[in-house]
């Protein structure tokens, strides 16, 4: 048994039906570098099957004390069953981007069996008629709770399912799993009671460890190396309330060497400043078409990893964080990106001053019962609805593989992010790289953000500002499309214009294959031949 630390308990907290706590990704692979040229579905139940030693959020469940009294535990699941956790779909024809969004939005909207291993994943195949991809291609939709993972470990729970060619070679290490019995009643009351007996002991040692940090902190404020004007209040925006059961999903595929280049024209800038900015005035463009947008600078929450050296496959989360100004009150692009990169070097001086990793400490003081209490009381009165957020929207960049993956054989082609939202903080925007390209996903309430292509629209024409403004090679804008009423059809431009998805191994057209080779479908059911 593995207790759950106390920030990864606040997921578990945090969970409800409106409010499910898992992040996730969205993988597309050519399945024409697979055996045969197409995948069958039990390849998959058996490929993955043989990879799950690699990661130990695969078959380890949680298990709750009674009444939260104590922060839950982890145990490896005696009643493991993969078929459950590996599910298979199809989009309907034709199979295009706006179909796939809507598709990934409904899984990600759905809650985890909190009873089981905490991670699904979908096999969504027909994607056929999607601009820079080739046909027959299909998806690997991932949920896994934040309880169990951050974007780091995430990457690790990834590179176990993932080859580096399409070879497919079995694992070197064995596995060497056991299931545990599942622990009772008597047992987790007993350790919640000596648990309780240390806690004024950690609650001493995190803070004499902050005091240094904190009179660090107060020194270099009082010398003006670090500003504390804008340790304020985030404007109320849109995205700041209460959130509902549904969700969109959308993302926007750029060029990395691009990114970079822009980076080098502001002095000390970094690939992270030019993502926030871009951000910044997506959402300046999203919101001012609204009629909505604040006078002072909206602000992104950016998870900082704490993880060390020894703890790259450890379970859980070890993040603290920042708030970054995003520059939304700023018209010109390049004036944004200055604000945004002066904004970060702040945030992280007064990070760096008190110590990330004591503000991460800082979340294991808070006694497991009241937390569980805390979390559904601000849900059930609607407390995000009554008072200003600490921040507008989260802002999440996780590095992915500058070399090509492989998954059963076949070539992953693009790759992007999901990730929760909850009440007083209903958009995220999660940065995925992979290869050439880096990519900025966002999974909103649909509630808040009833037409995501137009905010997928303002991103990529902020993305051409803010290149025309520093590069002086200008970019065809993006087109906003009109509001819809209902479910929104993602433009088709956002993939269409980033050639970068297409694998650059596979350059022969779709059209000169075989006939019979681009009808052969991507996956077939358990069982079939």
């Amino acid at each position: 048994m593995l207790q759950l630390s106390g920030q990864d308990a606040s997921f578990v907290y945090l969970e409800t039906p409106h409010t499910p706590m898992h992040i996730g990704s969205v993988g597309i692979y050519d399945p024409s570098t697979a055996p045969g040229e197409f995948v069958r579905f039990k390849d998959v139940l058996n490929f993955i099957g043989s990879r799950l030693g690699g990661a130990r959020s695969f078959r380890q469940r949680l298990v709750r004390v009674p009444f939260d009294l104590d922060h839950p535990y982890w145990i490896e699941d005696p009643e493991f069953d993969i078929e459950f956790h590996v599910r298979h779909i199809a989009l309907p024809k034709p199979g295009d981007w706006r179909q796939l969004c809507i598709q990934v939005a409904r899984l990600h909207a759905r809650p985890m069996d909190l009873s089981k291993p905490l991670w699904e994943f979908t096999i969504v195949e027909g994607l056929d008629n999607i601009p820079g991809l080739p046909p027959g291609c299909f998806a690997l939709v991932s949920k896994v709770h934040h309880a169990a993972i951050d974007g780091m470990s995430g990457v690790e729970m990834s590179a176990a399912v993932h080859d580096l060619d399409a070879s497919m070679t079995p694992p070197k290490t064995q596995d060497d799993w056991r299931p545990e019995h599942m622990p009772n009643v008597a047992d987790l009351l007993a350790r919640s009671y000596f648990n309780s007996l240390t806690q004024p002991m950690r609650v001493i040692e995190t803070i004499g460890r902050s005091l240094p940090g904190m009179a660090k902190l107060t020194a270099q404020v009082s010398k003006g190396d670090v500003s504390i004007r804008d340790a304020r209040a985030a404007p109320k925006t849109r995205f700041n309330g209460k959130v509902g059961a549904h969700r969109v999903f959308d993302a926007v595929p750029l060029k990395l060497a691009e990114i970079r280049a822009i980076k080098e024209t502001v002095e000390g800038a970094t690939v992270n400043d030019v993502i926030l900015a871009i951000v910044g005035g997506g959402l300046r463009a999203y919101l001012g078409d609204k009629g909505e947008l604040p006078a002072e600078t909206m602000t992104a929450m950016a998870p900082i990893s704490v993880r060390g050296e020894g703890e790259k496959a450890a379970l859980g989360n070890l993040v603290s964080a920042m708030v970054v100004g995003l520059g939304t009150h700023i018209a010109d692009p390049v004036e944004r990106l200055r604000f945004v990169h002066d904004a970060a070097v702040n945030s992280k001086a007064m990070t760096n001053a008190v110590g990330a990793k004591t503000l991460a400490d800082y979340s294991q003081l808070i006694p497991s019962g009241l937390a569980g209490l805390a979390a559904r009381l601000y849900t059930r009165v609607g407390a995000a609805n009554a008072h200003a957020p600490v921040f507008n929207c989260v802002v999440t960049n996780v590095p992915g593989s500058r070399v090509p993956l492989y998954f059963c054989g076949a070539k992953m082609v693009a790759m992007y992010g999901t990730g929760p939202v909850f009440d007083g903080m209903g958009l995220i925007n999660p940065i995925y790289s992979y290869g050439d390209t880096i990519a900025i996903s966002f999974t909103s309430d649909r509630d808040m953000m009833p037409d995501p292509e137009n905010y997928a629209a303002a991103l990529r024409a902020s993305f051409d500002a803010l290149k025309e403004a520093t590069l002086g090679k200008a970019a065809p804008a993006a087109k906003v499309p009109p509001r819809p009423a209902k479910q929104p059809a993602a433009p088709k431009a956002v993939v269409a214009a980033e050639p970068a998805a297409k694998p650059k191994t596979k350059s022969t057209p779709a059209t000169k294959k075989p006939a019979a080779a681009v009808r052969k479908p991507a996956l077939q059911k358990k069982g079939a031949k």
